[in-house]
């Protein structure tokens, strides 16, 4: 009976052991990712919000623990827990681009269908 106490107690400490690991461990590594990038935060960068708002910081109070961002000329001031993520460069602008781009193609191509209608 003595040797089935100390195997309970060594499945008892192996599970802590394996919850330590898949569950404590990387929440700790996320959060800690998530405070080096609100510390690394400045002027100028393009942020998202928890509830999905993009917008580019236009001023940080590290002492209130706000951000102002610019969502197309209008200012919001928000804690520094709803930035989700920062962004490169805005996700809108170069679909705007291609857009634009592709618009000249079609152009072109309902030009020349049209050639060859009156050529027909």
């Amino acid at each position: 009976m003595k040797g089935g106490g100390l195997y309970s107690i060594i499945m008892i400490v192996v599970l802590f052991g394996l919850m330590y690991f898949m569950m404590i461990r990387p929440q700790k590594k996320q959060q800690q990712q998530w405070q080096n990038m609100i510390n690394n935060l400045k002027k100028g960068d393009h942020v998202v919000t928890r509830g999905g708002l993009h917008g580019v910081i236009d001023s940080i109070d590290k002492a209130n623990k706000t951000v102002t961002l610019d969502c197309d000329g209008i200012f919001l001031t928000f804690s520094l827990n709803a930035i989700g993520n920062v962004q490169s460069a805005p996700a809108a602008q170069p679909a705007a681009k291609e857009e634009k781009a592709a618009e000249p193609a079609k152009e072109e191509k309902a030009d020349s269908q049209a050639e060859d209608k009156e050529t027909k």
